[in-house]
Formats: C-alpha cells, structure tokens, sequence
C-alpha cells in the first residue's frame, strides 16, 4: 500500500509559488495549458498535435481529488487530480475556491541550498548556513569539543537518512559529514541543484531535492507513458466536456511554470482587470534559495497564443515587456491571473496639469520628442519606432505616445474635477 506524501514537504520541493487548491472547491482547467507542460516534459514541441473543434478553450471544474506523488528514481514531484466539468455550481463550492487561496502550504520552518561543487565532492561535507542550522537542527551540546550530534530526516518516500552534524574548522561553521556522501550518491546530486530541510506542524525533521533546470530527468512512465500521451490528454478532457463526466489530470509544477488548473476565485479576480497596452504590473518569480520575487513589467500587445487551434483563449495572450537587465530569463507571454496591475499611473513625467504646482526639474524632457526618447530609453525592448502611430510596432494603435500619454492625463484630470481624487485638485 503506498503511504502517503508529506504535503508540507511535497510543496516545499514544488516551490515556493505552488498550492494546489482544496478538494471540493472549483477550478478552471485549461487544456491549452496542459499541452504546454507535456510538450514541454517530453521535449517536443506541440505542432503535430491535431485540433479539437468541441474541446473549449477553459473548462469550469469540480475538484474531486488530489493525490501528491514522487518519482522513485528522480524524486520529482507531480500530483494526480480528478476534475469533474459543470454547467453550475453552488455558493458553498466557490466560498471553498476563495478560501483556497488564503490557506499556504508551503513550511513555516526550512531552509533550501543550492549545491556547490565542495559540498558534492566525496571528500567533504554539506556546509550549512549558521541561521539554517540554528532554525531548524536541534541545538548542539557545545560543552563537547566540538560540538556534535546525529541526525535523521525523512525524504518524500518514507526512507530515513542519518547524517552527523559538526560544529568545526577555522573559521567555525556547520557540517553534514557522515552520511552525507552516501545521501549524494544515492540521489545522484550534482553542483546546481538544491537541498531543502524542513520542521513540518508536527516537528517532523524532512529532507527533500529539486534538480537543476538544466537537468532533464527521466521521463515517468506513472506520467507519460509515449507521444499518444500528449494526444490523449486533448482527448480525454473532450470526452470529459462532452458528458460532464470526471477525467484525470497529472500536474508536474517542475516540469514546465503552467499553471492549467487555476482556482475559480483567483480566475473570476483577475477577469475584473481591464487590461490595456502600456499597463504596468507586477509578477512573481521564484528565486534561488526557494525564495519569491516581483518583477515589474508593460502589456506590450493582447493576441492570441495560438490562433489556428486555440482561438480567443486567454492562456498567455498578453505580451509583455520587462524592466531589468534580466529580461531574458522572463516569458515573453503570461496570462492575466498571473500578474499583479500596478493602480497608480505611471508617468515618465509629470502631467500637464501639475506642472505649475511643480517647477520643472533638471533634467526632465521638456518637449514631445523628449518624451518619446526617455519612454525608449526606460524601455529600450519595444523598438525605435514603437511610439508612431503609423508603425507595426506601436503599442498604440493610431496614436503617437505622446497622443496616448495626453489622453491619460485629460482621464486623469477628469476623474480629480469630479471628485473621485479629492487630493488632486
């Protein structure tokens, strides 16, 4: 009988930006999505995989079970779920959609470290952060010369692995000597990848891995068994829409950043946006050391995806642009519940009409073709010409930048006369 998976454990190698949401409570399934993360898994692109004219683009869903997994052999992380497609739902299976989003399941107590090329060498140990050993390891007796102690965490499958901690060298820090060289080979751990302890709600000490990105693991047949696999997925959830009967569905959140299966609140949430070209937002990304970070960006265009076979779908139809040097490592297209609109306007200058409260500093543009060069030079991404409004590249159809930037004022002045501002005026 499989025992089952420490959740609190299984988020902490999913990352930290993943929580499924409960059983019981709706979700949008989005099967686009889903054909994103095989493809991607299985390292072919999408192009051969025909059409389904009767398949939507979202299904609504009841969520009927989630079931947590881990490859025996690469320790990856994947979950099983049952949805079931609806026509209608009751006020008690979305109230269990909104709470889902307030509860995390991420650990309060871990620590996560990337892998160097000392602390996978057979000759020595796992260096631990001074603050991660004091969190989580049970404190040392340092009346012993030097202070020692053993330790035995538990991974995703239940086995025990027991390593010695050590407090030692010049200048002093915490080791993981025996047994640690043991707990490398078994799991087959290279620079670049990453090791989490954690304290779960019952003081359970766990220990789990997340392999490095440019790591392909074997692909798992409890996954993906062949190509049909990327066919039968499009299949099953048309059959499944068809007959409002249930389908099952396998989430690997390493595998791909698709998020298909989105809870119901944060879906109906993020359609009260009005998105619009040049709107500004935040996202969050995971960063190394199992930590999150926000990013700022611009709704550069709203297209569609993949128009042929996924026609007005709201999957990753929004292109955006990135502020920082790191623009690279960004996607290029997300959807809209990923994101974050930035309320306050934006400006790379003051607005006409507070200009006479506020004198003109140094060094700020002074005409509309100083306008358009600061706008280029903060967002170098979007081209020379994307500011005329007779180029392809516009961001704004049939205005000049300085045209679109002038009608957001004259809102702006409009909405501070009537009231709604009362502290701009």
């Amino acid at each position: 009988e499989r025992k089952s998976i420490n959740s609190e454990l299984w988020h902490a190698c999913a990352g930290p930006l993943v929580s499924l949401p409960p059983v019981g409570s709706l979700v949008v399934y989005f099967p686009q999505g889903h054909s994103e993360q095989v493809a991607a898994s299985m390292q072919k692109e999408t192009d051969f995989v025909p059409s389904y004219p009767n398949l939507p683009s979202k299904l609504i869903c009841m969520l009927h079970n989630v079931t947590l997994h881990a490859d025996l052999e690469t320790d990856e992380v994947y979950a099983q779920m049952t949805l079931q497609p609806v026509n209608k739902y009751d006020r008690e299976a979305l109230l269990a959609s909104d709470m889902g989003l307030k509860q995390s399941r991420q650990p309060a107590e871990f620590f996560c470290k990337t892998l160097t090329a000392s602390d996978t060498s057979t000759h020595g140990g796992f260096s631990v952060p001074r603050r991660a050993a004091e969190k989580i390891f049970p404190p040392l007796d340092f009346s012993m010369q030097p202070p020692a102690q053993e330790l035995v965490a538990r991974d995703l499958h239940e086995n025990t692995w027991t390593f010695r901690h050590i407090y030692r060298g010049q200048p002093k820090r915490h080791l993981l000597t025996t047994g640690w060289s043991v707990f490398v080979s078994n799991k087959r751990l290279f620079a670049g990848d990453s090791v989490l302890f954690i304290r779960d709600e019952k003081s359970q000490f766990l220990l789990g891995i997340r392999r490095a990105n440019r790591q392909q693991p074997a692909l798992s047949s409890s996954v993906i068994s062949s190509d049909s696999m990327h066919i039968g997925i499009l299949a099953a959830a048309a059959h499944a829409a068809a007959n409002n009967s249930p389908f099952t569905i396998f989430y690997n959140p390493r595998a791909s950043p698709s998020e298909f299966v989105v809870p119901l609140a944060k879906y109906n949430k993020a359609m009260y946006t009005q998105v619009s070209l040049g709107m500004r937002f935040r996202m969050m990304f995971e960063t190394e050391e199992c930590g999150v970070r926000r990013y700022m960006g611009t709704i550069t265009g709203i297209s569609d995806l993949d128009p042929v076979r996924w026609k007005n779908s709201q999957w990753r139809n929004l292109q955006v642009g990135w502020d920082e040097s790191t623009a690279g490592e960004r996607p290029t297209r997300v959807s809209i519940w990923d994101i974050e609109p930035v309320v306050t306007p934006f400006y790379i200058c003051p607005p006409p009409f507070f200009r006479p409260r506020f004198p003109k500093q140094p060094g700020m543009p002074d005409n509309d073709n100083d306008v358009e060069n600061a706008f280029k030079r903060a967002m170098p991404w979007l081209g020379d010409d994307f500011g005329m409004k007779d180029s392809p590249n516009s961001i704004f159809p049939g205005l000049s930048l300085v045209q679109w930037m002038n009608m957001q004022q004259n809102n702006q002045l409009a909405a501070a006369q009537s009231g709604l501002f009362p502290s701009m005026v």
